[in-house]
């Protein structure tokens, strides 16, 4: 049998965590042609649903794992081959591969494996990288009120294929410490810079997501010399509006069902909150100090319902490219800020994508943000 002209489509590692994962839809069917980049099967991870694209273009021969089955990592989900290559030879590569897969072992500890932490702006700062060999600027991605660098895991590897990416956890979120002696934008920035700096980096692309994407925009204004590009995804720091029924929820709801309805505000589609997604938000809140943490950044930055820092305009003297990411139906934060934006910032609205964009659209945010930093560095 030949098999240089069959491609296997391998169930993808998104997160270090991650072990396996469930096929929920194929968005092609057996005998389609599908070009490379195309979207073709959704999957389902403990943390949210993604979906996978053809690596390369071809005749999709054979879907392996039917929709509601499950599959390790690495494991034969699918086969792409051009017509030319005969159905015997098609089930000979699949009974060969599945008589030698073996399901690869879990990390020791999961994602706490790859974690790293060090010493900055008198926080204990979590963090992870990954891309360390190359040589391009690195980029250092900024999570989000209430969330952690986890909120990344779409997007980490595939920029890391071109340069080094760190996403760190902000004090008071995710393995940094918990408790805060200051709650502003301001000191958050103080923050990022030390982290940035105590990591030798001198230079950096910044990508932020909501408050950490105003983080980026204090970021730029404070040091313009160490910033090559800066993206932020539904940013706040743009307008005065945010729906502040959300972030009073989102600090106040304890039981599964309360917090999972405050979720739902975050994605265009409801149901990509799965019972994974609420229990650890759950398990964040019970940590000694991480509610109080979120009572206390809700209170500095969106005061009276409004948010107090607004970069919108002064955005037009960046010295850098400066990009803006949105989902048409944010729930959170009115994409129609965007629209005050100086001409300088690359806008992009993505339809049927709410406050996530870079979990909810991972592979559209993936090209900007890799299209962007290219870009930024000629």
């Amino acid at each position: 049998m030949s098999s240089d002209k069959i491609l296997p489509l391998n169930m993808p590692k998104w997160g270090l965590a991650m072990t396996e994962g469930t096929v929920v839809g194929w968005l092609a069917a057996e005998g389609d042609t599908v070009s490379g980049k195309e979207e073709i099967v959704e999957i389902e991870t403990e943390k949210i649903t993604n979906v996978f694209e053809a690596p390369e273009g071809g005749v999709l021969r054979r879907q392996v794992i039917p929709v509601g089955e499950k599959a390790a990592v690495g494991a034969l989900i699918g086969v792409i081959a051009p017509p030319t290559v005969s159905d015997e030879d098609i089930a000979a590569f699949v009974d060969e591969f599945q008589a030698g897969f073996v399901p690869p072992e879990a990390e020791q500890t999961g994602e706490e494996a790859a974690g790293q932490s060090l010493e900055c702006g008198g926080y204990t700062i979590s963090y992870r990288v990954e891309g360390k060999d190359h040589d391009r600027i690195p980029a250092v991605l900024i999570h989000g009120f209430g969330g952690d660098g986890n909120n990344w895991l779409f997007n980490l590897q595939a920029l890391a294929q071109e340069r080094p990416v760190y996403v760190l956890d902000l004090p008071g979120h995710g393995k940094s410490t918990k408790t805060l002696k200051d709650a502003s934008l301001d000191a958050f920035t103080g923050v990022t810079a030390a982290f940035i700096g105590a990591l030798g980096l001198s230079r950096v692309h910044l990508a932020g997501h909501s408050l950490g994407a105003a983080i980026c925009f204090a970021m730029l204004a404070r040091s313009p010399d160490k910033v090559a590009s800066v993206a932020g995804l539904a940013p706040a720091g743009v307008g005065e509006d945010i729906n502040i029924d959300f972030i009073d929820g989102f600090v106040a709801a304890g039981r599964r069902k309360e917090l999972k309805a405050v979720l739902q505000n975050l994605f265009a589609d409801p149901g990509l909150v799965s019972r994974e997604m609420v229990e650890g938000v759950q398990r964040y809140k019970r940590l000694e100090g991480a509610n109080e943490a979120l009572a206390a950044i809700a209170a500095a930055n969106f005061t009276q319902g409004k948010q107090v820092a607004r970069f919108g305009q002064s955005l037009s003297r960046a010295s850098c490219p400066v990009m803006v990411i949105w989902g048409r139906e944010d729930k959170v934060i009115d994409p129609a800020q965007a629209d005050a934006l100086p001409a300088n910032v690359v806008t992009h609205r993505l339809d049927a994508v709410g406050h996530m964009p870079h979990m909810e659209a991972a592979s559209r945010v993936n090209a900007l943000l890799s299209d962007h930093f290219r870009g930024a560095e000629g």
